[in-house]
C-alpha cells in the first residue's frame, strides 16, 4: 500500500514536540512546501515515542519521515537515514515504527571487538615466541667467542633491539585505561623508549643493509670497518629523532600516553619519515647486492663469498617482512569488513612474530653459529666421555691382597 510521504521538518522545528506544536498553531511560510494537513480532515496529534524521535502532527493517510536518533542507549547512530511511521485514516499513529534503516555507528573497537580479543591472542602467543627465541640467540652470540666478527656483532645488536622492544611491549599492556586516560609521565616515558627500539630495529637493519653493500658492491675490505661507526648509526642516531617526536609530542598531542595518532596532526612523522627513508635506502642497497652477486659473483665459491649468500638471502627475506609490516600503518585495509579483519589478524601475526624471525634467520640458520655449536657440543661429548672414563676407573673396588702387594713392591724397589 503506497502512502503519501510526509515531508521533514525543518531542523528549527525537531527540539521538541511541544516547541512544534506552538509553531503549528501559526501559518508556515509558502517555502516550507505544501500545506501539512487539511485542517477539514482527520490528522494524528504530534508526539514523541519510547525512543524519543519527535513525531509531528500530520494528516490521515501520511507516512512520516523523521531523521534517526543521533544516541540510543549509549549507541551513536547515523543520522543521515530516517525512520518511519503511518499517521492511519482514522487519525491515529501507527504502533508499529519502521526504525529498519537507522544503523548504528560503531567504532572499530566495537564493530570487531571479538577479532581484536583473538588478535590480542596472537600477539601474546607472537610475543613469547620471539622472546624465547631472541634470548636463545642472544645467548648463542654471547657465548660463541669464536665466531665475533663485525657481520655476527651486527647480527647481535639487531637482536638485542628486538629483545628491549618486545620488553616494552610487555610492559605497555600492562597500562590500565585510568592511567592511560590521566596521561602519567610515566607512561609517556615507556611509549616514547618503546618508540626509540622500534627506531633502532630500523636503524640495525640499515647496518645490516650497510655493511653488505659494503663489503660486496665497493668491495671495501671489512677488516677495515671500524664497529664504533655502526655502533653509532644504529643506536645513537635514533635519540635526537626520539626526542624531537617527544617535544612534538608534548606541545601539540600531550594526550594519551603519547599512544596513536589524531587524525590531522603529523607528530609521528617525525619517527615514522626517518624509518621510511631507511628502508628505501636498504631497498636501493640490496638491489645492487642482488646485482652484483648476480654477475660477478656467479662463479665464486670461496667461503666469504657463500657467507655473503647466506647473509644476503636472510636480508631479502627479513627486509620486505620488516618493511611490509610498518607499511601496513600506512595503507587503508578498506571498509568492508573482509579487508578490516584481514588486516587485523595479518598486521598482529608479522607484527608480533618479527623477533622469531630475526633470531631464526640471522641465528639458527647461520651457518657459522650451527658449525661453532656443533664444535662446542662434540667438545663437550669428549669431555663428558673422559669424565666418565675416570670416574668408572676410580671406582673398580681394589682388594686387601693387590694392596698389600703394590705396596710390598714399592718397599723392595725403595
Amino acid at each position: 500500500m503506497d502512502f503519501p510521504l510526509f515531508p521533514q521538518w525543518p531542523d528549527e522545528l525537531d527540539a521538541n514536540c511541544s516547541g512544534l506544536l506552538l509553531l503549528l498553531r501559526d501559518p508556515l511560510p509558502d517555502s516550507w512546501g505544501p500545506p501539512l494537513l487539511d485542517p477539514q480532515g482527520p490528522y494524528c496529534n504530534a508526539t514523541t515515542d519510547q525512543i524519543g524521535t519527535c513525531w509531528p502532527r500530520s494528516a490521515a493517510g501520511a507516512y512520516v519521515e523523521r531523521p534517526c536518533p543521533e544516541f540510543f542507549n549509549g549507541i551513536k547512530y547515523n543520522t543521515t537515514r530516517n525512520a518511519y511511521r503511518e499517521c492511519m485514516g482514522n487519525g491515529t499513529w501507527a504502533s508499529r515504527i519502521n526504525y529498519s534503516q537507522c544503523e548504528p555507528i560503531l567504532d572499530d573497537k566495537r564493530k570487531y571487538d571479538v577479532h581484536y580479543k583473538i588478535a590480542l591472542i596472537i600477539n601474546y602467543l607472537g610475543h613469547c615466541a620471539s622472546m624465547g627465541a631472541l634470548l636463545a640467540a642472544f645467548l648463542l652470540f654471547l657465548g660463541l667467542r669464536s665466531i665475533r666478527c663485525l657481520r655476527n656483532i651486527i647480527h647481535w645488536n639487531l637482536i638485542t633491539t628486538f629483545i628491549l622492544r618486545n620488553i616494552l611491549w610487555f610492559l605497555l599492556q600492562l597500562i590500565d585505561h585510568t592511567v592511560h586516560e590521566n596521561n602519567e609521565a610515566w607512561c609517556r616515558c615507556i611509549t616514547t623508549i618503546f618508540n626509540y627500539f622500534v627506531v633502532t630495529n630500523f636503524f640495525w637493519m640499515f647496518v645490516e643493509g650497510c655493511y653488505l653493500h659494503t663489503a660486496i658492491v665497493m668491495t671495501y675490505s671489512t677488516d677495515k670497518l671500524r664497529k664504533w661507526v655502526f655502533l653509532f648509526i644504529g643506536w645513537f642516531i635514533p635519540c635526537p629523532i626520539i626526542i624531537a617526536w617527544a617535544i612534538g609530542k608534548l606541545y601539540y598531542e600531550d594526550e594519551q600516553c603519547w599512544f596513536g595518532k589524531e587524525p590531522g596532526n603529523y607528530v609521528d612523522y617525525i619517527y615514522q619519515g626517518p624509518v621510511i627513508l631507511v628502508l628505501l635506502i636498504n631497498f636501493v642497497f640490496l638491489f645492487n647486492i642482488v646485482r652484483i652477486l648476480m654477475t660477478k659473483l656467479r662463479a665464486s665459491t670461496t667461503s666469504e663469498t657463500m657467507q655473503y649468500r647466506k647473509a644476503v638471502k636472510a636480508t631479502l627475506v627479513l627486509l620486505p617482512l620488516l618493511g611490509i609490516t610498518y607499511m601496513l600503518f600506512f595503507v587503508n585495509p578498506g571498509d568492508d569488513d573482509v579487508s578490516q579483519v584481514v588486516f587485523i589478524y595479518f598486521n598482529s601475526f608479522l607484527q608480533s612474530f618479527q623477533g622469531f624471525f630475526v633470531s631464526v634467520f640471522y641465528c639458527f640458520l647461520n651457518g657459522e653459529v650451527r658449525a661453532a655449536v656443533r664444535k662446542r657440543w662434540r667438545r663437550w661429548q669428549d669431555h663428558h666421555a673422559l669424565r666418565v672414563r675416570v670416574a668408572r676407573a676410580m671406582s673398580i673396588p681394589t682388594s686387601p691382597t693387590r694392596i698389600s702387594f703394590h705396596s710390598i713392591k714399592q718397599t723392595a724397589t725403595v
